[in-house]
């Protein structure tokens, strides 16, 4: 462990020096050379999302008719850009990780425009009720592969969540999309906690913990897994980033927080004075609940069969 600015910073079991194995060329995104090519080959046919950072349409390379994505970037700093592209460039080809097919910018506005091949997808959220224990296991497993593919590479995602997941049923392909908001990951670098969707946001950034790493995208994960098996999407449903870590606490507990801020002798935020004081009796509740969903488990029953986890959900309120 080391002590910096009185925070303890721990680094992760794995894949924690790999960037620093790299040559600078390799993470220095900042100072990376984009090559951008030629926008005319390809046209916008219709919008099929928006976000904050950009918009995205579904079009064709009128080169060969291919159907493609187009992810227009919106004004932001250059360093967002390239450090967005040099990523997609590292994980090119990684497993269930979306290809950058190639990168374009209007000549005259100077917007830089993101292209990927395209795949029939249907709203991962939709699935989810749907879903067999065999399916979960299947994606659950898909998307962890696309995590360590890029944990190996020193990278990691900072915004796992369905939305970032488009999902072939037909095939039962997953693809991990939009890495804009990913980093590359040093040993002991802190890093900014207005990262993730509030509802898959992990402990860490929720106490501003700066020194996290890639733990936050199993985090995320971890919190849609228990989406998909309990049927409640989003299963931690908080009002604000404040009740979003009440909401965790009344699933595990204070005391595992406690020992974590202890941990890295973290100074919570004031707000959370009185918030987080009631939670022990909640969790010993729900605890109960949940020995029977793991002894449903190892038994090798489907719970979701019997239905445990509708007594779960109908009984505590997260």
């Amino acid at each position: 462990m080391k002590q910096q600015q009185g925070v303890v910073v721990v680094q992760p079991k794995y894949y924690a020096t790999f960037n620093q194995t790299q040559p600078p060329s390799y993470w220095d995104y900042e100072n990376a050379k984009i090559e951008y090519g030629s926008e005319e080959p390809y046209e916008a046919i219709c919008k099929i999302g928006r976000g904050k950072y950009s918009e995205v349409f579904e079009g064709v390379d009128n080169r060969n008719g291919m159907k493609v994505v187009l992810k227009v970037l919106k004004p932001v700093k250059k360093r967002k850009i390239r450090r967005e592209i040099r990523i997609l460039q590292v994980l090119k080809g990684g497993t269930n990780i979306i290809d950058l097919h190639d990168v374009v910018r209007d000549q005259n506005l100077k917007i830089p425009t993101l292209i990927f091949p395209y795949m029939e997808n249907t709203d991962f959220r939709s699935l989810f009720p749907k879903l067999t224990d065999n399916d979960i296991k299947h994606y659950i497993f898909e998307l962890l592969k696309a995590l360590d593919y890029a944990h190996q590479r020193g990278i990691f995602h900072r915004d796992v969540k369905p939305q970032n997941i488009i999902v072939d049923p037909k095939t039962r392909t997953l693809k991990l999309i939009d890495w804009g908001l990913a980093e590359f990951y040093h040993p002991s670098q802190d890093y900014n906690v207005r990262v993730a969707s509030r509802y898959f946001k992990g402990p860490e950034l929720l106490v501003d913990y700066l020194y996290y790493d890639y733990s936050l995208d199993i985090w995320s994960t971890g919190a849609m897994f228990a989406s998909m098996i309990f049927k409640k999407e989003p299963f931690f449903q908080g009002n604000d980033n404040y009740d979003q870590l009440v909401k965790i606490t009344k699933v595990l507990g204070t005391d595992g927080l406690k020992q974590y801020i202890k941990k890295y002798n973290i100074k919570l935020d004031n707000a959370y004075n009185g918030l987080l004081l009631k939670q022990k009796l909640i969790n010993i509740f729900l605890l109960s609940k949940t020995r029977l969903v793991i002894l449903c488990s190892l038994r090798q029953c489907s719970f979701m069969q019997f239905g445990c986890y509708r007594f779960i959900i109908k009984n505590v309120t997260l």
